[in-house]
């Protein structure tokens, strides 16, 4: 933000106005005394601040008949400035402005000093599980919500930013060069649509989860530069059919990615490029790394379908993202690995804390 805006931004408050000008009638009544009586500069000031305070308190000399009217002049002014400086104090404690402006920079400290969090665009339905399931695992995240009411109950708890999500101030207020990912989840495909244009222009490197409404606006979201399009009403049809067809896998799945006891887990991990499993077989590099782990796919950078089962031989590359599935530590180490944080095999006990891969998060449950 410029000089020029945030002077901009700072006299578009009434209180800020209100001061302004107070201290501009203090220099007019300065001026005026030492032109029109000729005074010295603190005979003058302190002329002016007794009009203005209407302490009543008599003039440090005698007054002419310019001096007169002009002091006539500056009391009906004063006054006049003083009655609206008190009407907007009022309005200011009567409505909670200064409380709420209070509360908005303390908002902002707190969103200022987030780092690699993920932004929420759209707290209804949709954005609220998302929410819910990021702040189960451990993660920061910030709601953009264009009004209260959606988030209220939750803003407590939460950084809750209320503005306009197709803005650029409010996504640079949020964090965006910071975040790690965005989730732009309004119930408007247009909307949708800007604010994924708006992320990716801000921030090249985040993971932009965008909701769509069917397969048009898929493909559309994806070609703004959304990482992925995922349709909720797609989503819970298949969800259904699965209940109705394989209401064991479901159940199964469910308990892999979301159950906290369980010591198995399905995870994605990414390979980078200073990985020791750069190069290497499946054959060895599991094994040299990990224990007990199974690799249920693995998709080369740049492609969209995954390999399923592969075979032991196939070799890792750079970018590469494995689907596999395991006990938590084994998981945590594989990804170590694979992001290049280490330089050989880590003991199998070994539990580091969630390594970033390539840019991206582990998405493993924890």
């Amino acid at each position: 933000m410029t000089v020029k805006e945030r002077l901009g931004r700072w006299w578009s408050w009434p209180i800020v106005r209100a001061i302004g000008i107070l201290l501009l009638l203090t220099a007019a009544g300065c001026a005026g005394y030492m032109l029109v009586e000729g005074w010295s500069f603190g005979d003058a000031l302190f002329m002016s601040v007794l009009i203005l305070s209407t302490v009543g308190l008599g003039q440090p000399h005698p007054l002419s008949a310019g001096g007169r009217a002009f002091t006539i002049g500056l009391i009906i002014t004063s006054v006049t400035t003083a009655g609206y400086l008190v009407s907007i104090l009022g309005q200011y404690v009567a409505g909670g402005v200064l409380t709420g402006a209070f509360r908005a920079r303390r908002l902002q400290r707190t969103i200022d000093r987030l780092s690699g969090h993920y932004i929420v665009c759209g707290h209804g339905r949709v954005g609220r599980q998302v929410v819910a399931d990021l702040r189960r695992r451990g993660h920061d995240v910030v709601v953009v919500e264009a009004t209260t009411g959606d988030a209220a109950e939750d803003s407590a708890a939460l950084p809750v930013l209320v503005g306009d999500a197709t803005d650029d101030i409010v996504l640079a207020r949020a964090g965006i060069a910071r975040a790690r990912g965005v989730v732009v989840a309004t119930g408007s495909d247009a909307t949708n649509l800007v604010v994924t244009l708006s992320a990716r222009a801000l921030n090249d490197g985040l993971i932009v989860v965008a909701r769509a409404s069917g397969p048009a606006s898929e493909a559309k979201l994806l070609h703004a530069g959304a990482t992925f399009a995922v349709s909720p009403y797609a989503i819970g049809g298949h969800r259904i059919a699965s209940e109705l067809m394989s209401p064991g896998v479901t159940a199964f799945l469910d308990t892999v990615m979301r159950a906290e006891h369980l010591d198995l887990w399905l995870q994605e991990v990414r390979v980078g490029a200073r990985s020791v499993l750069v190069g290497r077989p499946l054959s060895v590099a599991l094994p040299r790394t990990t224990g007990g782990v199974a690799l249920l796919a693995r998709r080369r950078r740049g492609d969209k379908e995954f390999m399923t089962n592969p075979p032991p031989e196939t070799r890792l590359t750079v970018g590469d993202t494995l689907i596999a599935v395991g006990p938590r530590h084994s998981l945590r180490q594989l990804a170590v690995h694979a992001a290049g944080k280490s330089t050989g095999p880590a003991p199998l006990g070994n539990r580091p804390d969630k390594p970033e891969l390539g840019g991206t998060h582990v998405t493993a449950n924890g």
